[in-house]
């Protein structure tokens, strides 16, 4: 007669454990893979990069992201404050939220430049942006957004993934996750940086996340070499390359057929697919022989201050024109600054560094999109991730303010020669019509055919959203919409 060993339930539940592990796992991947069946990931892009329907009538195919990292203030650029002027040098009757020291007087500071009219809608702004006033008809500005966080880190993770928090897919990942690309040659979503360096928080805010890996952001430098490692320095004969590809191709499928349900190889096959394509595209696309010299003045390609900063605009349009769907451009690095509009020393001399850069190349991206009938349904968006106190920081600079800022916005089918909301009478706090970050993300999708609490990925067992609208409330901000 075997001999059958006497276990406790503890001693059963112990050697059984990694048995009882292994069968939950997959009871839960079951249940991933059966709810993204439903969700958006299977109705629409999924780990498919090709053009896709949007979900309703669109008002816009393409976005492209002016952000401007610093922080620029909103009472000295596009908030006119009479009572800053008025009051200017006394202490602040509200104690305001500071950030870092310097600002314990509570002092207010006026603005540093006068303010005029610009365009037939007679829209005030400072007059340090000449040329972006020459675009005012077709600028809807709004005046009353706010951020979650002071910090440049978190508000710029916020502005491009709706949380402060890292780790989640940014806005033009899930754009691009859910419309695809309409040029098979060229990422749907694509970064320009200032080839010198990183902005504040670099790649991370074009990250992918838990979307699959093809949405993630593409950087293509304007200068050197456009893409990083998209050709090999010494590239083998083109009959062994082909042969290679040849058998990768059929190791990639064998391997998927196995692993039906794994993304993450799918993505990269698409990757690698597109990188070939890019060798030839890329180049082309970063050609301005075609371009010419009224339209490489226009940007500033040819004054030292603007070069830069012009080219990267220019490249933008290019892009959208190519049918690439989300472009990000972020500013000019000044002296090795990572944050160049963040003006805690000088806020006249700052801002004028500023807009040396970036007034002339921002006006001709919107003028030369609507000259060639792109700007109807291209959005462009000019926005940084916070704005400034009213009071004084050592005297002359401001401090981080999350409370209000503005920004922006023209074309996509958004009201032109318009401002929307309003803050108190000394810029501190948005007090009419506030719009959030998460609500301007639900906007900017719904001018994109796309209902934000509709666009899903599955992710832990749980639908995510980029606007989370359960927690955060967002909306529509109809009040901009054409």
């Amino acid at each position: 007669m075997a001999w059958i060993p006497q276990l406790s339930r503890r001693e059963m539940l112990q050697m059984s454990g990694l048995g009882l592990g292994t069968l939950a796992a997959t009871y839960l991947r079951g249940l991933d893979l059966a709810h993204g069946s439903t969700n958006h990931a299977a109705n629409l892009a999924g780990m498919n990069s090709q053009p896709q329907p949007a979900q309703f009538p669109a008002k816009a195919k393409s976005v492209i992201m002016l952000v401007q990292n610093g922080g620029p203030g909103q009472m000295d650029l596009f908030d006119e404050k009479p009572m800053l002027t008025k009051f200017d040098g006394t202490v602040h009757t509200e104690k305001v939220e500071q950030f870092q020291p310097g600002s314990e007087f509570n002092k207010l500071l006026r603005g540093p430049f006068p303010f005029q009219e610009y365009g037939q809608c007679g829209m005030r702004m400072a007059n340090i942006l000449p040329h972006i006033g020459t675009v005012a008809d077709e600028l809807c500005m709004v005046r009353s957004m706010v951020s979650f966080h002071n910090n440049h880190t978190e508000a710029l993770v916020a502005l491009n993934t709706g949380k402060i928090f890292p780790g989640r897919p940014a806005l033009g990942s899930w754009i691009t996750y859910a419309l695809g690309s309409t040029n098979e040659n060229l990422p749907a979503y694509i970064v320009l940086r200032d080839p010198k360096g990183y902005n504040t928080s670099g790649t991370l805010l074009w990250q992918n996340s838990w979307l699959p890996a093809m949405f993630r952001g593409t950087e293509i430098s304007t200068s050197g070499t456009p893409v990083l490692n998209l050709k090999a320095e010494s590239p083998p004969p083109p009959e062994v390359q082909a042969d290679n590809l040849q058998v990768l191709a059929q190791l990639n499928r064998a391997h998927q057929e196995k692993f039906p349900h794994e993304s993450a190889l799918e993505a990269r096959i698409q990757n690698y697919e597109l990188a070939a394509r890019m060798q030839m595209a890329a180049g082309e696309l970063l050609d301005l022989s075609n371009e010419s010299a009224a339209t490489r003045k226009m940007y500033g390609l040819d004054d030292k201050p603007t070069e830069r900063y012009g080219l990267r605009c220019l490249m933008a349009r290019r892009m959208v024109e190519a049918g690439v769907r989300f472009v990000q451009v972020f500013p000019d690095l000044l002296g090795g600054n990572l944050q160049v509009w963040d003006s805690h020393s000088n806020v006249k001399s700052e801002n004028e560094a500023c807009f040396a850069f970036a007034d002339k190349p921002s006006a001709a991206l919107i003028t030369d999109l609507k000259q060639r009938g792109l700007l109807e349904d291209t959005i462009v968006i000019w926005s940084g991730e916070f704005g400034r106190l009213p009071i004084s920081q050592n005297g002359t600079g401001r401090d981080h303010n999350r409370n209000a800022f503005s920004l922006l916005l023209a074309g996509g089918g958004f009201k032109s020669g318009h401002i929307h909301g309003a803050t108190d009478d000394f810029g501190y706090r948005a007090v009419e019509d506030r719009v959030t970050v998460n609500d301007l993300h639900a906007t900017l999708l719904h001018q994109l055919g796309l209902d934000h609490n509709q666009l899903t990925f599955t992710h832990h067992g749980r639908p995510e959203t980029l606007t989370d609208a359960v927690v955060t409330d967002a909306h529509v901000v109809e009040k901009i919409i054409a």
